[in-house]
């Protein structure tokens, strides 16, 4: 007879200090945003109570470009009836029009005063634009009408660059979507042209019939995909980086636990800066 048993194991695990968490951006052409939260225990439950208290409220927010600071402006935010707020915008909060727009070339600066007291900053570069020199649509290999988006692209013989890709299908999709992998920089590839692949990518838990046959992660002939395509900052590069091998590994037995890295001081998340560039491909 084969027996065995099992012992429950009751870990006791020590109270952890919250933390502020940033995520913001400036994007060229836009109004840069701010959104604040709370970092939350692991394995607390997840109830309406959580939900309301994550947004840090009535914080001070302020970007500069070096020449001028603004002040962003705290709006309103709710999901389906929710009221959440800490999300920050630069806006004239008399006029809403914009108060900063993001140009490329330009360091910003991004100061946050809490209302507890608490002190983060961060400094990030919006980069000059590199855009892409072609874009089109392949059939993959012996699919009938399903491919990817490809495209050219010839990487400045200066170390340090960074991209982003983004893409999103007219009539389809109401955002633009980052696949897994959508990063990448050119520690091996400066200063060179050369050619790539991105797959359609989806939605976390979508449940669209597309996300979950066999067009999932394929574009198909007669689809309109406009690509966003994005000079970042190295910064930007790491963090989304480190979070995509997160998301990519998650549940794996043998993946390599690491923590994203962040350019918050004073607390976690990101300061973002996007130089976009956007290409139509009709995908035939």
């Amino acid at each position: 007879m084969i027996s065995s048993c099992e012992k429950n194991i009751d870990l006791d695990l020590p109270p952890i200090d919250q933390k502020v968490v940033v995520e913001g951006y400036v994007e060229n052409g836009l109004p840069p945003y701010v959104i604040l939260s709370k970092t939350e225990p692991y394995f607390d439950p997840i109830g309406q109570n959580t939900i309301n208290n994550l947004p840090v409220r009535g914080a001070l927010v302020y970007i500069s470009n070096g020449i001028d600071t603004v002040q962003l402006t705290e709006l309103d935010t709710s999901i389906n009836g929710v009221s959440l707020g800490g999300f920050y915008v630069a806006l004239d909060s008399i006029t809403f029009l914009p108060s900063m727009i993001g140009t490329p070339g330009t360091t910003y600066s991004l100061n946050i005063i809490t209302a507890a007291g608490e002190q983060l900053s961060s400094i990030a570069k919006l980069p000059m634009p590199i855009p892409l020199d072609s874009t089109w649509f392949k059939v993959q290999e012996d699919l009938d009408s399903l491919g990817w988006a490809w495209a050219k692209l010839s990487d400045p013989d200066t170390l340090g660059n960074a991209y982003r890709w983004f893409a999103k299908r007219l009539n389809k999709d109401d955002f633009f979507i980052a696949p897994i992998g959508s990063v990448f920089e050119d520690r091996f590839i400066n200063g060179r042209s050369f050619n790539f692949p991105y797959n359609r990518g989806t939605i976390q838990n979508s449940e669209a019939e597309e996300d979950n046959n066999e067009e999932a992660d394929y574009y198909k002939k007669g689809d309109t995909i406009v690509v966003k395509f994005c000079t970042i900052d190295f910064a930007t590069y790491e963090f989304w980086r480190d979070a995509e091998n997160q998301v990519s590994s998650n549940g794996s037995p043998f993946a390599v636990p690491s923590n994203v890295k962040s350019n918050i001081s004073g607390g976690r998340g990101l300061f973002a800066t996007y130089t976009a560039s956007f290409d139509t491909i009709i995908a035939n």
